[in-house]
């Protein structure tokens, strides 16, 4: 896989983006087309085109780069967005309470992928940010990602369609490797000095490394791989799951066991974990209605790698709101160490 895209003429900016749409047939000629930033923007160029007199017709476009877009020291192929259009596609025919956005255009030359917009549908970690109820929203995720790796469990074609290979390792350092081990991320003293700690003691950065390796391994079902509440917006149908950019054939668990951490991650920031349980235990028997290997092995792996994301969102880079406060996240430590037996 190449890492830039395929003729750098093709990147886009706001100004050649109308154009670009108007060739793609989905802006008519002369059609007056407004430009603005959509989402955070992180790993791809994200932008939103409001068309129409009066801009009420509007859409999400994405084209990959060869780095990261918030994080630019950090190389990625483009080719992400290719598994990410994969992904809708390959999810569709399962997708019965259309929990993936609809695409409405892709072109590979240029790493552009077209969704419909939400508009202004807050995202699921405001929504537990504010006490809201999750249960519905966790029920309906879990039971599409159960869908989706029910019926792509062991297909050895889609290994090559979803070689993410540079992606999953990106993606997997930080979450398996980077917060168990010496670093200079920037945490509170607090923080760094339970950090510290964990870093000598080794027990979790052993535990990371057996779940990374499981990560690692292309063998078992579709994978949407990064089921985190940023990427999950609470819509007036529900909730639609966004960015499968790290999309790749692995083990199921992984998508299960993201969903787990974000729903405890608010709760167990403010101490009071058990107020997710019921989501916890809704989502999973919604994710066995629709499984067929939803066993007692594959709930532990969940709780594993549930256990791994809250440490990362607390110990390592990609720290979360709700462990903004050292209390806060020195609660979700010991949490997640409790959930991993390491407490």
């Amino acid at each position: 896989m190449s890492g830039s895209l395929v003729d750098e003429s093709l990147r886009l900016d706001d100004a050649k983006l109308p154009d670009y749409l108007r060739r793609l047939g989905l802006l008519a000629q002369g059609e007056v087309a407004r430009v603005e930033p959509a989402g955070d923007g992180n790993i791809n160029w994200v932008r939103r085109v409001r068309a129409g007199r009066a801009g009420d017709r509007s859409f999400v476009v994405k084209q990959a780069r060869s780095h990261l877009e918030r994080f630019p020291e950090y190389q990625a192929p483009t080719e992400r967005i290719l598994c990410e259009a994969r992904y809708f596609e390959t999810a569709r025919p399962f997708d019965r309470d259309a929990v993936c956005p609809a695409v409405l255009g892709f072109d590979a030359d240029a790493r552009v992928l077209v969704l419909e917009d939400l508009g202004d549908a807050p995202r699921l970690d405001a929504v537990l940010a504010g006490g809201g109820d999750a249960r519905g929203v966790a029920q309906r995720l879990a039971r599409f990602l159960g869908a989706v790796h029910a019926a792509t469990a062991n297909d050895a074609s889609l290994t090559g369609r979803f070689e993410n290979e540079a992606m999953r390792r990106l993606h997997g350092d930080h979450i398996f490797e980077l917060p168990f081990q010496p670093n200079e991320f920037p945490l509170p003293a607090a923080v760094r000095a339970r950090a510290e700690t964990i870093w000598a003691d080794g027990r979790l950065a052993g535990v990371a490394r057996d779940a990374y390796a499981r990560y690692l391994t292309p063998r078992g079902a579709l994978v949407h791989g990064d089921v985190q509440a940023g990427n999950v917006l609470v819509a007036a149908r529900g909730a639609v799951l966004l960015d499968a950019e790290i999309a790749h054939v692995g083990d199921a668990a992984f998508d299960l066991g993201s969903l787990f951490a974000h729903l405890w991650l608010p709760a167990a920031a403010r101490g009071v974990a058990s107020e997710a349980d019921a989501a916890i235990h809704g989502a999973w028997r919604a994710y066995a209605s629709a499984a067929t290997d939803a066993d007692a092995d594959l709930h532990q792996r969940a709780m594993t790698y549930a256990a791994i994301e809250m440490l990362r969102r607390t110990l390592g880079t990609a720290r979360v709101a709700a462990v903004a406060e050292p209390a806060a996240s020195l609660r979700v430590v010991d949490f997640a160490s409790t959930l991993l037996g390491l407490s």
